[in-house]
């Protein structure tokens, strides 16, 4: 294996979940307080603090919990002090209770900090009601940091029969491997919608592809674009290609977009395979992603077609994408027309990454479907695409 360029290490993400609860702090000598225990509201869990309205509560207590029910009494002037003292210390969103409050009490909540504020006897309706606009606030923001965190690779060939989806595949299901020790997933998403064969290669046998999610319109949600993966033994999931051959321009730039960003939501890493055409949104796709690896091999008709790729990249004004150009199929030692140190003198950027030609390991891990270390468990190609997967992860920044 070769890296010639050193990869720049990003800061390190891991995705923590958590079913955050909403704190209930009440006096059970008022009301049926049964009603409550165990029950889930707006989808949190309520937990149940019983206490006298001026007991003091710890801010801390509030850490991770997705609202906090604080029951007040307008007539106990140190339960409103409390409630102020509490607003002003946390950032947990707080919602008052009371018997029926006069709106002048009301007033002075909302001042304080309330988010709002719900009658007494408490009842899940109204709960739900004022717990909602919380519920769907963390939901945008827990979709925001999804987006935020994942990541996009696309593979672009540099000439057709270069083994670049042969290659994505196997490097997608190690990449899948280890990143399940960190609690992620990863997707493949073949855009190659005329002749991509990621799905064949990998064994598996879908019923749905890459067309049904762009037909799905409005109906696009995560849950139908997991429903459209399918899982390999590796645990890496896969969007697969049309079954059948459909024009390049049956699928938008619009409808694209929004499945790689869908997918980036539900998986993290998304490894693409763009179809050897250039499309409009073939290239969108090229403009957004994180990293692109253009694979080629050391002939000169591969190297030919790969600075014309690297031309049409510059020519749209897409220079400033991280792009790592990676020879498939290396023969190291043997003597070739074409070195490693003609390629940049041919395309103007060094090798980063070589993999080695082992179509012993290789060809029979392809007809399989499966990882090629179950076909040898220490080969050159191996330890090859071990090395650009961590390669990969450091550029990303997933912590090993």
């Amino acid at each position: 294996m070769s890296v010639i360029n050193p990869n720049e290490t990003a800061a390190t993400w891991k995705a923590h979940r958590r079913d955050a609860a909403v704190q209930m702090y009440l006096n059970g000598a008022q009301g049926d307080s049964a009603s409550l225990i165990n029950a889930r509201v707006a989808g949190f869990p309520l937990s149940l603090s019983l206490g006298e309205l001026t007991d003091r509560i710890d801010p801390e207590e509030l850490a991770g919990a997705a609202a906090a029910v604080i029951q007040v009494d307008p007539g106990v002037p140190e339960s409103l002090r409390r409630f102020e003292d509490l607003a002003a210390a946390t950032r947990t969103p707080l919602i008052a209770a009371a018997y029926e409050p006069p709106l002048a009490f009301v007033r002075s909540l909302v001042r304080a900090g309330a988010h709002d504020v719900v009658p007494l006897p408490l009842e899940l309706a109204d709960l739900e009601t004022s717990l909602a606009p919380i519920s769907d606030e963390m939901a945008k923001r827990s979709d925001d940091v999804a987006l935020a965190n994942g990541r996009v690779i696309s593979v672009i060939k540099g000439v057709g029969g270069v083994g670049a989806t042969s290659l994505l595949a196997q490097l997608a299901i190690r990449s899948a491997e280890v990143e399940a020790n960190y609690g992620r997933q990863v997707c493949l998403l073949d855009l190659d919608v005329q002749f991509g064969d990621a799905a064949f290669q990998l064994g598996l046998s879908p019923n749905l592809s890459i067309l049904d999610l762009a037909e799905a319109g409005a109906r696009l949600d995560g849950e139908l674009l997991r429903a459209t993966t399918t899982t390999h033994s590796s645990g890496l999931r896969v969007i697969a290609a049309p079954p059948s051959l459909v024009p390049l321009d049956s699928i938008t730039s619009d409808q694209i977009i929004q499945i790689v960003d869908m997918a980036k939501r539900e998986f993290g890493t998304v490894f693409v395979d763009l179809p050897a055409n250039w499309t409009n949104w073939s290239l969108s796709i090229l403009a957004q992603s994180d990293l692109v690896l253009l694979v080629t091999e050391l002939s000169v008709s591969a190297l030919n077609r790969a600075r014309r790729q690297l031309d049409l990249i510059r020519e749209q004004e897409l220079g400033a994408v991280d792009l790592r150009l990676i020879v498939n199929r290396f023969e190291k030692g043997l003597l070739k027309t074409v070195k490693p140190g003609d390629v940049y003198k041919a395309l103007g950027r060094e090798v980063a990454y070589t993999i080695a030609n082992d179509p012993a390991v290789m060809i029979p891990a392809t007809e399989r479907g499966v990882p090629i270390s179950e076909i040898k468990r220490k080969s050159a190609v191996g330890k090859d695409i071990d090395a650009l997967e961590a390669g990969i992860a450091g550029i990303l920044g997933r912590e090993r």
